[in-house]
């Protein structure tokens, strides 16, 4: 016999939009039409229920790095976040030695297939020594195919993104080996031009990596690849909402122009996110984590960030005044649909996982379910 748990009172997100007084029901670990006459009331009056958390770009947390860590290092990184209220994770590596990068993906694939993390995104070698941020130059590479090809295949199967200067040498050919392979192709950490980005975009890219961040700015004779980027409605743009990387207005313009469907919220998090200030290595780089905000140690450059999903949930409603569904939809739904997960999670439907988070009027985290288990339970307080 399985266990059923009804989730009442709650306003409830649907893609339908607000259920007041609503409910949810859990059984074992799927979200259910219909609850047995024996199940279990969990009271969440006065409180919001919404789809779990997609983190399509996140480098670690919790003190453990996705690009450096043992298993169980991963695994409380993972598991920092999922306290957060990501129930879904891509694992984001960083620059570093093609072999290297290729080893770590035979590690983390492997969390991929014990749905530990729902695959590996690869950010960098791929991209430009002018827009390098906080990855190392000197392991810097063209995206030639053949070494693209080579992460991807070192990932069996789990590689769902690949960051990419797309108007390096090879860099619309790996485009296309990205696509055919149904591997994402990101367009992040670049110099390009708009008719350089629109290239790369026809040729199949479908993401913006931190939109803003680590690219050219607008310029009203070259409009560069924000532009591109925005105005195109095959591409997802992310976003993180941290206070440090964007301005609120910045935020709002790629609001405006891409709508909320064509948003997910990131957290680009690295091992400091969940656990504090202090110094930290990303890949081979040190880097300085004060009152919360990540910068290199040699030169500044803003590393990463200490975000996690809940907070960036908080301030988009509260501080940027974005509608509850609007956020859902970047937070959730929209980078479910991205990996094509959306059949299983993104959204409070009968038949998907029960992945889900319970927020407080004031839109503080009070729980969050995985699968039908609680990771935070809100009757414990």
């Amino acid at each position: 016999m399985g266990s059923t748990k009804v989730l009442a009172g709650a306003r409830v997100v649907l893609p339908t939009g607000v259920v007041q007084d609503g409910r949810v029901v859990v059984e074992d670990t799927r979200i259910a039409a219909r609850a047995a006459e024996d199940a279990e009331v969990v009271d969440v009056s006065g409180h919001w229920l919404v789809p779990g958390f997609v983190d399509i770009h996140n480098h670690g947390g919790g003190g453990a790095s996705f690009t450096s860590g043992t298993v169980d290092e991963v695994l409380h990184g993972i598991h920092t976040h999922r306290l957060h209220g990501t129930t879904t994770l891509i694992a984001s590596t960083v620059t570093g030695d093609m072999d290297f990068l290729a080893q770590r993906a035979g590690l983390l694939s492997e969390l991929a297939e014990q749905g530990d993390i729902a695959g590996i995104h690869f950010e960098g070698p791929f991209i430009s020594p002018c827009r390098k941020g906080a990855h190392s130059e000197e392991l810097l590479r063209d995206p030639d195919p053949a070494a693209v090809r080579k992460l991807v295949d070192a990932a069996r199967g789990k590689a769902k993104m690949v960051t990419l200067a797309t108007e390096l040498p090879g860099g619309i050919d790996s485009v296309r080996l990205l696509a055919e392979q149904g591997v994402i192709a990101a367009i992040g950490h670049t110099d390009a031009t708009y008719e350089q980005t629109v290239e790369a975009i026809d040729a199949g890219a479908t993401v913006a990596t931190h939109l803003f961040n680590a690219m050219p700015q607008i310029g009203h004779r070259a409009p560069g690849p924000i532009t591109a980027l925005l105005e195109d409605e095959r591409i997802t743009v992310e976003l993180i909402d941290d206070g440090t990387h964007l301005h609120p207005a910045s935020l709002q313009l790629a609001f405006h122009h891409a709508g909320a469907g064509r948003v997910a919220f990131i957290t680009d998090a690295m091992d400091a996110a969940g656990f504090g200030d202090g110094r930290y290595m990303l890949g081979p780089l040190e880097v300085e984590v004060s009152e919360g905000v990540a910068r290199l140690v040699e030169g500044g450059s803003i590393a990463g960030s200490t975000l996690t999903l809940d907070r960036a949930f908080k301030r988009a409603v509260t501080v940027d005044g974005l509608s509850v569904e609007d956020v859902v939809a970047a937070i959730s739904s929209n980078p479910a649909r991205l990996l094509g997960m959306d059949d299983r999670i993104g959204s409070l439907e009968a038949g998907k996982d029960a992945d889900l988070v319970v927020l407080d009027h004031q839109f503080d985290l009070k729980g969050v379910m995985r699968r039908g288990e609680w990771v935070v339970d809100p009757q414990l307080g």
